[in-house]
């Protein structure tokens, strides 16, 4: 089975490029199957990791920035793979 596991945070204002450059070396540390950084409007970073595990099995997780660092908690979410979309 695949799990991937989604965390999501809003720099705070102008620390957009810090917070991504954060989580770059973050995600390098947990050694994920695959691994991808996304980023959005409003300094949005999100980290996609996708692991061969067990759906509850307990899996290394992006840690809290430091509060100055980020508006507001990480949002994160897990889900099962269920491969490729379409066809």
């Amino acid at each position: 089975m695949t799990v991937a596991l989604m965390w999501e945070a809003r720099a705070a204002q102008g620390r957009g490029a810090e917070l991504l450059e954060w989580a770059a070396a973050r995600v390098g540390e947990l050694a994920p199957a695959r691994s991808e950084l996304l980023r959005a409007p409003q300094d949005r970073v999100l980290v996609l990791t996708w692991w061969d595990a067990g759906y509850d099995d307990e899996l290394p997780e992006l840690p809290e920035p430091d509060a100055g660092l980020i508006t507001r908690p990480v949002h994160r979410w897990r889900f099962e793979s269920l491969g490729p979309a379409g066809g």
